[in-house]
């Protein structure tokens, strides 16, 4: 029986997204070769799912580029639609609001995926297989376009999770609604994106496990919502969240023991630097993490194998 898979993917983007509104740096590039030599330590293969201002940083790309070579890693494709050519406004000011694809044109989605694409594969010399949508926004059109380019697996879907109450253009209903997806990879009905089909593309959900009974959840949300607030249900994630390694642990050990074939990892680039994100804002904030990541791996090394999300996508299909 083959152990079950360790999928690393890494949101690769600028520089913490989540306050700057008016430009964007790439400075956490060079924080990545630390995190590539923990994988290589334990074997593991991470996916470095890249956005525009990546792909047009020479140091990322001279970086990526060698993980390639060296069978070390995988490159995918990461959407964020405010900033990813061809620039169409859909909003007062995109960079603030941050709009997701899906509240674009069709047309205008199709241009970004296509400008994207094309960009990547000139970039790195070889072919997309692998995609996650930008703020974690997927429907049945965006679906098709990656039937149409040619990308095997996505890895959008966020179980449990449900993102309309996380605005993008404010004129538009929010993110989308994960809590009545499957928690294990399938072959997506292009028809409908929260069933399983015959599609050739493989969706490979994050790994995320509820936090409390679905009682418990009921009773929250009702309290919630006699407050006036609106919100997704507590969930765990497999993600490091500063000091979280127990849970983290936890989150694979639920899912490795309902018989999962794999468990996925998630973390942002810029989430390695210090003050790169909201979360880890110093040096000593980056140690904990590496600290918590060394033991994670280290665990998790016994129980599974390292994986590509392009690797993942042909054990199923072999």
């Amino acid at each position: 029986m083959k152990k079950p898979a360790f999928i690393i993917t890494i949101d690769t983007e600028g520089d913490n997204l989540w306050q700057n509104h008016d430009s964007i740096s790439t400075e956490n590039t060079r924080y990545l070769p630390r995190f590539q030599a923990l994988c290589e330590k334990y074997a593991f293969k991470p996916v470095y799912l890249t956005n525009y201002e990546m792909a047009m940083d020479a140091q990322y790309v001279e970086f990526a580029s060698d993980v390639i070579r060296r069978d070390a890693g995988e490159v995918g494709m990461h959407l964020h639609a405010w900033n990813s050519p061809p620039l169409t406004p859909l909003t007062a000011d995109d960079w603030r609001h941050k709009p997701y694809l899906i509240e674009y044109p069709q047309q205008q989605m199709r241009a970004k995926v296509d400008h994207m694409t094309k960009l990547l594969e000139d970039a790195f010399q070889t072919k997309m297989r692998s995609h996650r949508a930008g703020r974690w926004a997927f429907n049945e059109y965006y679906a098709a376009l990656l039937l149409e380019y040619g990308y095997q697996v996505d890895c959008s879907v966020t179980p449990h999770v449900n993102w309309a109450f996380s605005p993008g253009d404010p004129q538009g209903v929010g993110g989308s609604d994960y809590r009545h997806f499957p928690s294990e990879a399938y072959f997506i009905d292009p028809a409908d994106i929260r069933r399983a089909g015959q599609s050739p593309l493989l969706e490979v959900p994050m790994s995320i496990h509820l936090k409390h009974s679905a009682l418990m959840n009921r009773l929250k949300q009702g309290y919630d919502a006699l407050r006036g607030k609106q919100r997704s249900p507590s969930a765990l994630w497999l993600r490091p969240a500063g000091g979280n390694l127990e849970k983290m642990k936890a989150v694979a050990a639920r899912s490795l023991a309902n018989g999962q074939d794999y468990v996925e990892f998630m973390l942002h680039s810029s989430e390695f630097m210090p003050g790169g994100s909201p979360t880890f804002k110093n040096d000593a904030a980056i140690e904990g993490l590496y600290r918590d990541l060394e033991q994670l791996f280290s665990w998790l090394s016994e129980r599974t194998v390292g994986l590509t999300l392009s690797e993942y996508y042909q054990r199923k299909v072999n």
